[in-house]
């Protein structure tokens, strides 16, 4: 018996359509290949400066490394060059370290009281400066004593009289006749400001009671002898006591 090809009738046939393949035959497309999503937005633009940093810095490091090799290549050259010879450099020696041990700086004693010891005015001509405070002013002045030929002691103001120069006691001969151009047989007093020399062996006048005081002028022009301050020993100290 012929085999008698069964119709579903509930799925009709499709019409054949001569030259075109049946449903059965059209092949399948494969499914496209997913595509990894580009990041946009604030993500896109992190991105985008991160790549401009790296070639930045990429850039920077070969401007460098291109200017090393040209000063390397310079700097060889101008080593090469005949006639050429630039000193070598050379350390600045260092200054010596202050040394720990070393003395501090006298500290002047201050009068009326002790202001010298008799050890320290034992020969002619020994002086010992010391700062004074007189009745007069509250701050005390420079002032000096001095052991005199003979054991006397002589005291005296530093301050020119009626003055603001600083008298200076020279005992160095030559420097006292090139600088002020006197001749001297002995150390003198000097007033740098008028040019006036001090002698300390000569009495002159100007003291207040109309007396005599050492420290004649003997060259050069000025008021009167230095300021007198009376100074004694007392034991093994020399003492100043007042002044003028």
């Amino acid at each position: 018996m012929p085999v008698e090809n069964k119709v579903d009738p509930f799925k009709p046939q499709a019409p054949a359509i001569p030259g075109v393949p049946a449903a059965s035959e059209k092949k399948e497309k494969p499914a496209p290949k997913p595509v990894a999503p580009q990041p946009s937005g604030p993500q896109q633009r992190a991105a985008e400066e991160a790549r401009s940093k790296m070639i930045g810095i990429g850039v920077g490091i070969g401007i460098v490394v291109f200017a090393g090799v040209v000063l390397l290549h310079f700097g060889r050259s101008s080593s090469a060059k005949p006639g050429l010879n630039l000193p070598a450099a050379t350390e600045a020696p260092m200054a010596p370290a202050a040394d720990a041990k070393s003395a501090p700086a006298e500290k002047l004693l201050v009068g009326p009281g002790p202001v010298a010891t008799a050890a320290e005015l034992s020969k002619p001509w020994s002086s010992r400066e010391f700062l004074f405070r007189g009745t007069l002013s509250p701050d005390p002045v420079p002032a000096m004593v001095v052991r005199l030929p003979g054991g006397a002691l002589w005291g005296f103001s530093l301050r020119e009289p009626f003055g603001d120069c600083e008298l200076q006691y020279v005992t160095n001969l030559n420097a006292i006749e090139t600088n002020y151009g006197f001749h001297g047989e002995h150390p003198m007093v000097v007033n740098p400001c008028t040019r006036a020399v001090y002698d300390l062996m000569q009495y002159g006048g100007g003291a207040p009671n109309g007396g005599l005081v050492r420290g004649e002028i003997v060259h050069g022009s000025g008021v009167r002898p230095p300021m007198a301050i009376e100074v004694r020993a007392s034991g093994r100290d020399i003492v100043a006591v007042r002044g003028e």
